[in-house]
Protein backbone atom coordinates (compact mmCIF):
# COMPACT_ATOMS: atom_id res chain seq x y z
CA UNK A 1 0.00 0.00 0.00
CA UNK A 2 1.04 3.29 -0.90
CA UNK A 3 1.83 5.40 2.41
CA UNK A 4 4.03 8.37 1.45
CA UNK A 5 2.89 11.28 -0.45
CA UNK A 6 6.22 11.60 -1.79
CA UNK A 7 5.86 8.54 -3.79
CA UNK A 8 6.78 9.52 -7.77
CA UNK A 9 3.39 8.17 -8.79
CA UNK A 10 1.45 10.09 -6.20
CA UNK A 11 3.70 13.44 -7.39
CA UNK A 12 2.82 12.58 -11.06
CA UNK A 13 -0.93 12.43 -10.18
CA UNK A 14 -0.84 15.91 -8.31
CA UNK A 15 0.71 17.59 -11.30
CA UNK A 16 -2.50 16.85 -13.55
CA UNK A 17 -4.23 19.41 -11.14
CA UNK A 18 -2.03 21.45 -13.69
CA UNK A 19 -3.80 22.21 -17.08
CA UNK A 20 -0.60 22.34 -18.39
CA UNK A 21 0.43 19.30 -16.98
CA UNK A 22 -2.57 17.57 -18.45
CA UNK A 23 -1.98 18.67 -21.68
CA UNK A 24 1.66 17.73 -22.28
CA UNK A 25 0.98 14.46 -20.81
CA UNK A 26 -2.61 13.85 -22.48
CA UNK A 27 -3.48 12.61 -19.24
CA UNK A 28 -6.53 13.89 -17.02
CA UNK A 29 -8.12 13.01 -13.38
CA UNK A 30 -11.34 11.23 -12.33
CA UNK A 31 -12.44 11.90 -8.74
CA UNK A 32 -14.75 10.15 -6.41
CA UNK A 33 -17.34 6.82 -6.82
CA UNK A 34 -19.89 8.61 -9.26
CA UNK A 35 -17.25 9.69 -11.59
CA UNK A 36 -15.61 6.25 -11.87
CA UNK A 37 -19.37 4.65 -12.18
CA UNK A 38 -20.24 6.73 -14.94
CA UNK A 39 -16.43 6.29 -16.62
CA UNK A 40 -16.75 2.63 -16.58
CA UNK A 41 -20.27 2.73 -17.49
CA UNK A 42 -19.25 3.89 -21.13
CA UNK A 43 -15.92 1.68 -21.26
CA UNK A 44 -13.79 4.94 -20.77
CA UNK A 45 -10.60 3.95 -20.30
CA UNK A 46 -8.79 4.15 -17.15
CA UNK A 47 -5.32 4.04 -16.81
CA UNK A 48 -4.14 4.24 -13.34
CA UNK A 49 -6.52 4.32 -10.13
CA UNK A 50 -5.91 4.77 -6.48
CA UNK A 51 -8.40 4.29 -3.56
CA UNK A 52 -8.03 3.44 0.21
CA UNK A 53 -8.95 -0.29 2.00
CA UNK A 54 -12.03 1.19 3.14
CA UNK A 55 -13.13 2.40 0.12
CA UNK A 56 -12.41 -1.18 -1.41
CA UNK A 57 -14.47 -2.92 0.82
CA UNK A 58 -17.25 -0.36 0.47
CA UNK A 59 -17.80 -1.25 -3.20
CA UNK A 60 -17.00 -4.50 -3.97
CA UNK A 61 -18.75 -4.31 -7.49
CA UNK A 62 -16.90 -1.55 -8.67
CA UNK A 63 -13.74 -2.55 -7.52
CA UNK A 64 -14.08 -5.92 -9.63
CA UNK A 65 -14.17 -3.82 -12.93
CA UNK A 66 -11.83 -0.91 -11.83
CA UNK A 67 -9.50 -3.73 -10.95
CA UNK A 68 -8.70 -4.76 -14.48
CA UNK A 69 -6.85 -1.37 -14.57
CA UNK A 70 -3.51 -1.58 -16.04
CA UNK A 71 -2.39 -0.67 -12.32
CA UNK A 72 -4.31 -0.07 -9.39
CA UNK A 73 -2.57 0.90 -6.38
CA UNK A 74 -4.09 0.35 -2.52
CA UNK A 75 -3.02 3.90 -0.89
CA UNK A 76 -3.49 5.71 2.43
CA UNK A 77 -6.25 8.84 3.02
CA UNK A 78 -3.75 10.79 3.51
CA UNK A 79 -2.34 10.09 -0.05
CA UNK A 80 -5.89 10.27 -1.23
CA UNK A 81 -5.98 13.82 0.09
CA UNK A 82 -3.08 14.95 -1.07
CA UNK A 83 -3.59 13.70 -5.13
CA UNK A 84 -7.66 14.88 -4.77
CA UNK A 85 -8.69 18.17 -5.46
CA UNK A 86 -11.97 17.93 -3.09
CA UNK A 87 -11.64 18.66 0.90
CA UNK A 88 -13.36 15.46 1.43
CA UNK A 89 -12.33 13.01 -1.33
CA UNK A 90 -14.43 9.91 -0.95
CA UNK A 91 -11.42 7.04 -1.42
CA UNK A 92 -10.92 6.82 -5.06
CA UNK A 93 -9.07 8.79 -7.82
CA UNK A 94 -7.72 7.93 -11.27
CA UNK A 95 -5.72 8.78 -13.68
CA UNK A 96 -7.75 8.51 -17.40
CA UNK A 97 -5.78 9.13 -21.46
CA UNK A 98 -7.26 12.11 -22.80
CA UNK A 99 -9.12 10.74 -25.99
CA UNK A 100 -11.44 12.17 -29.04
CA UNK A 101 -14.52 12.61 -27.52
CA UNK A 102 -17.65 12.65 -30.18
CA UNK A 103 -17.85 15.90 -32.06
CA UNK A 104 -21.55 17.96 -32.03
CA UNK A 105 -22.96 17.00 -35.44
CA UNK A 106 -23.39 19.88 -37.98
CA UNK A 107 -26.05 20.85 -38.51
CA UNK A 108 -28.10 19.52 -35.68
CA UNK A 109 -31.52 20.17 -33.81
CA UNK A 110 -30.12 21.41 -30.60
CA UNK A 111 -26.30 22.11 -29.90
CA UNK A 112 -24.95 25.48 -27.72
CA UNK A 113 -22.14 27.07 -28.36
CA UNK A 114 -19.99 28.91 -25.03
CA UNK A 115 -17.36 31.61 -25.63
CA UNK A 116 -14.27 32.03 -23.10
CA UNK A 117 -16.26 30.93 -20.21
CA UNK A 118 -13.86 31.02 -16.87
CA UNK A 119 -15.58 29.15 -14.21
CA UNK A 120 -15.34 25.55 -14.00
CA UNK A 121 -17.99 24.87 -12.28
CA UNK A 122 -20.15 26.80 -14.71
CA UNK A 123 -18.95 25.14 -17.43
CA UNK A 124 -20.01 21.44 -16.17
CA UNK A 125 -22.94 22.63 -14.90
CA UNK A 126 -23.51 23.71 -18.26
CA UNK A 127 -22.59 20.27 -19.53
CA UNK A 128 -25.27 18.83 -17.45
CA UNK A 129 -28.03 20.73 -18.20
CA UNK A 130 -27.36 20.49 -21.88
CA UNK A 131 -26.97 16.70 -21.49
CA UNK A 132 -30.21 16.97 -19.73
CA UNK A 133 -32.46 18.45 -22.12
CA UNK A 134 -31.81 16.24 -24.58
CA UNK A 135 -29.52 18.58 -26.52
CA UNK A 136 -26.90 17.14 -29.48
CA UNK A 137 -23.97 18.48 -28.20
CA UNK A 138 -21.45 21.60 -26.77
CA UNK A 139 -19.07 23.69 -28.07
CA UNK A 140 -16.20 25.69 -26.27
CA UNK A 141 -14.13 28.53 -27.20
CA UNK A 142 -10.07 27.10 -27.14
CA UNK A 143 -10.10 30.24 -24.59
CA UNK A 144 -12.53 28.75 -22.03
CA UNK A 145 -11.34 26.16 -18.98
CA UNK A 146 -10.08 22.85 -20.15
CA UNK A 147 -13.42 20.77 -20.68
CA UNK A 148 -11.31 18.35 -18.78
CA UNK A 149 -10.57 20.04 -15.65
CA UNK A 150 -11.53 18.34 -12.41
CA UNK A 151 -14.36 21.06 -11.33
CA UNK A 152 -15.68 20.20 -14.35
CA UNK A 153 -16.12 17.31 -14.37
CA UNK A 154 -17.42 17.29 -10.57
CA UNK A 155 -19.57 19.86 -11.50
CA UNK A 156 -21.10 17.60 -15.01
CA UNK A 157 -22.15 14.77 -12.68
CA UNK A 158 -20.98 12.46 -15.06
CA UNK A 159 -23.03 13.52 -18.22
CA UNK A 160 -18.67 14.60 -19.12
CA UNK A 161 -18.82 10.95 -20.91
CA UNK A 162 -22.55 10.77 -22.18
CA UNK A 163 -22.53 14.11 -24.60
CA UNK A 164 -21.18 15.29 -27.64
CA UNK A 165 -18.24 18.13 -26.75
CA UNK A 166 -15.67 19.67 -28.86
CA UNK A 167 -13.31 22.57 -28.52
CA UNK A 168 -13.40 25.47 -31.22
CA UNK A 169 -10.11 27.18 -32.42
CA UNK A 170 -12.44 30.01 -34.43
CA UNK A 171 -16.35 29.86 -32.93
CA UNK A 172 -16.74 32.62 -35.47
CA UNK A 173 -16.15 30.21 -38.41
CA UNK A 174 -18.04 27.50 -36.17
CA UNK A 175 -21.50 29.36 -36.24
CA UNK A 176 -21.10 30.44 -39.63
CA UNK A 177 -20.71 26.72 -40.77
CA UNK A 178 -23.78 26.11 -38.75
CA UNK A 179 -25.67 28.89 -40.09
CA UNK A 180 -24.69 27.69 -43.71
CA UNK A 181 -26.81 24.28 -42.94
CA UNK A 182 -29.81 26.26 -41.93
CA UNK A 183 -29.97 26.69 -38.20
CA UNK A 184 -30.73 29.51 -36.59
CA UNK A 185 -28.39 30.93 -34.17
CA UNK A 186 -29.53 32.87 -31.22
CA UNK A 187 -27.58 34.98 -28.30
CA UNK A 188 -28.64 37.02 -24.95
CA UNK A 189 -28.34 40.49 -24.91
CA UNK A 190 -29.41 43.09 -22.53
CA UNK A 191 -30.22 45.87 -26.22
CA UNK A 192 -33.14 43.96 -27.37
CA UNK A 193 -37.26 44.46 -25.65
CA UNK A 194 -37.77 40.82 -27.11
CA UNK A 195 -37.87 37.87 -24.46
CA UNK A 196 -36.40 34.47 -24.90
CA UNK A 197 -39.59 32.52 -25.03
CA UNK A 198 -41.38 35.11 -27.52
CA UNK A 199 -39.10 33.30 -30.08
CA UNK A 200 -39.76 30.44 -32.22
CA UNK A 201 -37.42 28.01 -30.89
CA UNK A 202 -38.93 24.82 -33.06
CA UNK A 203 -36.41 24.78 -35.37
CA UNK A 204 -32.98 23.69 -35.67
CA UNK A 205 -31.19 26.09 -33.19
CA UNK A 206 -27.84 26.79 -31.77
CA UNK A 207 -27.57 28.75 -28.54
CA UNK A 208 -24.60 30.87 -28.21
CA UNK A 209 -23.38 32.09 -24.72
CA UNK A 210 -19.99 34.61 -23.16
CA UNK A 211 -17.81 35.02 -20.88
CA UNK A 212 -19.17 35.54 -17.09
CA UNK A 213 -18.69 38.80 -16.54
CA UNK A 214 -17.75 40.42 -20.20
CA UNK A 215 -20.68 38.86 -22.15
CA UNK A 216 -20.38 37.73 -25.85
CA UNK A 217 -17.75 39.62 -27.88
CA UNK A 218 -19.74 42.29 -30.63
CA UNK A 219 -18.99 40.06 -33.52
CA UNK A 220 -20.19 37.05 -32.42
CA UNK A 221 -23.19 38.92 -30.59
CA UNK A 222 -23.67 39.91 -34.58
CA UNK A 223 -24.24 36.44 -36.18
CA UNK A 224 -26.94 35.78 -34.10
CA UNK A 225 -30.34 36.31 -36.07
CA UNK A 226 -32.31 36.13 -32.87
CA UNK A 227 -30.97 38.54 -29.69
CA UNK A 228 -33.19 37.74 -26.46
CA UNK A 229 -33.08 39.32 -23.47
CA UNK A 230 -33.76 36.93 -19.98
CA UNK A 231 -36.19 39.54 -18.02
CA UNK A 232 -35.05 40.13 -14.86
CA UNK A 233 -35.47 42.62 -11.65
CA UNK A 234 -34.22 46.41 -12.29
CA UNK A 235 -31.33 45.63 -9.61
CA UNK A 236 -29.63 42.60 -11.02
CA UNK A 237 -26.72 43.71 -13.65
CA UNK A 238 -27.01 39.54 -14.52
CA UNK A 239 -27.42 35.87 -14.91
CA UNK A 240 -24.83 33.13 -13.80
CA UNK A 241 -23.89 32.04 -17.41
CA UNK A 242 -25.12 28.41 -16.50
CA UNK A 243 -28.55 29.51 -15.31
CA UNK A 244 -28.95 31.59 -18.30
CA UNK A 245 -28.07 28.31 -20.34
CA UNK A 246 -30.54 26.42 -18.21
CA UNK A 247 -33.46 28.81 -18.49
CA UNK A 248 -32.70 28.76 -22.65
CA UNK A 249 -32.24 25.44 -22.87
CA UNK A 250 -35.32 24.20 -21.34
CA UNK A 251 -37.38 26.73 -22.85
CA UNK A 252 -36.78 24.78 -26.49
CA UNK A 253 -37.40 21.53 -24.81
CA UNK A 254 -40.74 23.00 -24.03
CA UNK A 255 -41.56 24.96 -27.23
CA UNK A 256 -40.62 21.36 -28.75
CA UNK A 257 -42.79 18.78 -26.30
Amino acid sequence: MLTSTQNPLVKQIKKLQNAKERRETQLFLLEGTHLIQEACAVNYPLETVCCTPQWQERHPELWSIVNDTSRVELVSDEVIRSIATTMNPDGIVAIAPRMALPKPAIPANLTIALSTIQDPGNLGTIIRTTAAVGADGLWVSRDSVDLDNPKVLRASAGQWFRLAMAVSDDLHALVTSYQQQGVQVISTTSHTTTSYWDVDLRSPTLILLGNEGAGLSADLVALAKLQVKIPMSATVESLNVATAAALMLYEVRRQRS
